[in-house]
């Protein structure tokens, strides 16, 4: 099992649409920013002074202490106050529309194609679903760090294999999208999954 370089050339031999120059850099800097405002939970709360414990009696006399006025224990002043200003519950998702995502792959792969980035290879599958086996034929594809292998299905021992290998990320190629295509080293598109990348950015 080999790989070889996608060029540019290739590419629009394939029929795959690239941008030019400068062409959707705004798209996919906020389409990468959507994906990942998209995974936050929003669950980050601190207490104010109304919700943390403590009495709200006055802790001393307003005049003849010598001590600066003070009204509660609760106040962001003491330790174990309330806090101010802290985060509180919310919602951090954005929409993108279907276009600004579509133009945000198409650059994505453009500048993934440009870097060298992206390889072909035939099917791939691992017939005995070793994660031994699976190792061996994605270091035979690419020497890379952490590798994106896009395919248009994968069979359940092949998943199996490559469940515990955490640099190599198998990924359909109608689910996969640009943050996808610019957080690994090497894109390995296996098989007719180029068919698929083409009509997705048509």
């Amino acid at each position: 099992m080999s790989a070889q370089v996608l060029t540019a050339d290739a590419a629009k031999a394939a029929q795959i649409n690239l941008t030019e120059g400068h062409q959707g850099s705004q798209a996919l800097h906020e389409t990468v920013v959507a994906y990942r405002a998209n995974r936050r939970q929003g669950t980050a709360c601190t207490k104010n002074r109304s919700e943390v414990s403590g009495s709200g009696k006055k802790l001393w006399n307003q005049k003849g202490t010598g001590n600066a006025r003070m009204g509660s224990k609760r106040s962001p002043i003491w330790s174990g106050g309330g806090v101010v200003f802290g985060p509180r519950p919310r919602d951090y998702s954005k929409k993108t529309p279907k276009n600004v995502k579509k133009l945000a792959l198409r650059a994505a792969l453009t500048a993934r194609i440009n870097d060298g980035a992206v390889l072909t290879t035939g099917a791939f599958a691992i017939a005995d679903g070793k994660t031994k086996s699976f190792v061996s034929a994605v270091s035979k594809l690419s020497n890379a760090k952490n590798v994106l292998v896009i395919g248009n299905q994968f069979d359940e021992v092949t998943f199996r294999a490559a469940r515990n290998v955490q640099n190599v990320q198998l990924i359909a190629a109608s689910d996969v999208n640009a943050e996808n295509l610019l957080r690994y080293q090497a894109i390995v598109v296996a098989g007719d999954a180029l068919q698929t990348l083409a009509q997705r950015t048509a």
